[in-house]
């Protein structure tokens, strides 16, 4: 039996065409804003930077700008176990 394929992403229409050397005024806070809240939301730096159309690279600069703590790497593990 074949595992369903990764579902694709596509860049989203209100940062189509935004990628360029130097966005406008209104770009770059929209940018800033939407990063911050998805990746808060649990989305992660690669699903991010499909969604906008920019690199990985790129994403991390716009949480640091927007001052959100990045995540460890790896999966997200979840313990039901009573701490010590």
């Amino acid at each position: 039996m074949a595992y369903p394929g990764r579902p694709t992403l596509k860049v989203l229409p209100q940062f189509a065409g935004t990628n360029v050397v130097k966005s406008t005024p209104e770009q770059r806070p929209a940018l800033l804003a939407f990063v911050a809240e998805q990746y808060q939301a649990g989305r992660s730096l690669r699903k991010l930077a499909v969604l906008t159309g920019r690199t990985q690279t790129a994403v991390r600069r716009a949480l640091d700008q927007a001052g959100v703590p990045r995540r460890s790497r790896g999966a997200y593990r979840a313990t039901n176990e009573p701490s010590s």
